[in-house]
């Protein structure tokens, strides 16, 4: 039976919810503080994994406080990764302000480092689908993990994040013109194209990959652009906390294509896994959420 391959970074989420962000020299007292655990590759494979589709997960897990929570953590939420590395991993300090809306700061570690020979024991051919982000595209080890998307035969989902702006240049033209698949929010896909359109930003990124590019836009749902464009509309809910909302989306849309959907059908099931993450607090699919929603793929 083939899997989807799930490569990049489980860390620890220190969640601090308050009324709003705070300026310089402002002192703001948070409603509450949360340590749980993320990332954007766990919250995907999690979603992923969770909606019963068979995975692996190459996330490398290393020492420290937090390292010693991941593991724990890890085995707790029902995924594993077989990646061990003695080094320190980080950790995200996520503010949430009332609205739902987080802002990070992140502390990297070993979570964003990748070795292609953590692939050895692995036989490619049983993979037809992947996922990496592109947080790991740009550290240490990034150059290392592009070549070997490039290289491989897996149709790859790539999220660049928040962060797309920071991605070295030849490593996003690479993997461009090598035809990835792109999920990315419609701030990373303006901000990145230098258009003022969900619509246009795609069409421009179409024009590179020539592939289908999945642009979410929160309430409104999500853009898809192949040959044509198309918004699939999103079903309105309240929102707790948009952490991991992104990263579940992308995962059930994987999910969805393991199960021979056409893009529509993805789209339209990863708007309301997605749903679900952000009207919880919590970035990921509760046990019943998965149960519920395995039964619609």
């Amino acid at each position: 039976m083939k899997k989807v391959l799930m490569i990049g970074s489980t860390v620890c989420d220190i969640v601090l919810n308050l009324d709003h962000l705070p300026t310089r020299q402002e002192d703001v007292h948070p409603e509450k503080q949360t340590t749980r655990i993320g990332g954007c590759a766990f919250n995907a494979a999690h979603a992923l994994a969770h909606l019963g589709i068979p995975y692996t997960f190459i996330s490398p897990l290393g020492t420290g406080v937090y390292g010693d929570f991941i593991r724990k953590e890890i085995k707790r939420y029902g995924l594993e990764s077989s990646v061990f590395v003695d080094e320190e991993i980080g950790s995200c300090l996520c503010f949430v302000e009332k609205d739902g809306e987080r802002t990070f700061l992140s502390m990297h570690g070993a979570e964003y480092t990748f070795q292609p020979e953590w692939l050895n024991s692995l036989n490619l051919e049983d993979y037809e689908l992947g996922y990496f982000c592109g947080l790991e595209i740009e550290d240490r080890d990034g150059q290392a993990l592009t070549d070997f998307v490039c290289s491989s035969k897996i149709q790859f989902l790539f999220a660049p994040g928040p962060r797309i702006l920071h991605i070295q240049k030849d490593r996003m033209n690479q993997l461009l013109d090598h035809g990835v698949m792109l999920h990315l929010s419609d701030l990373e896909a303006m901000n990145y194209t230098q258009c003022t359109s969900v619509e246009t930003a795609a069409e421009k990124l179409y024009e590179k990959t020539k592939n289908l590019v999945i642009v979410t836009c929160g309430e409104k749902g999500c853009y898809l652009k192949q040959e044509k464009g198309i918004w699939v509309n999103s079903i309105p809910v309240k929102v707790a906390d948009t952490i991991g909302a992104g990263d579940s989306h992308a995962g059930a849309f994987l999910a969805a294509m393991y199960r021979k959907k056409s893009f529509l059908e993805c789209a339209a099931f990863a708007n309301k896994v997605a749903g679900k993450v952000v009207s919880s607090y919590s970035s990921v699919l509760s046990d019943e959420d998965a149960e519920e929603l395995k039964k619609m793929i």
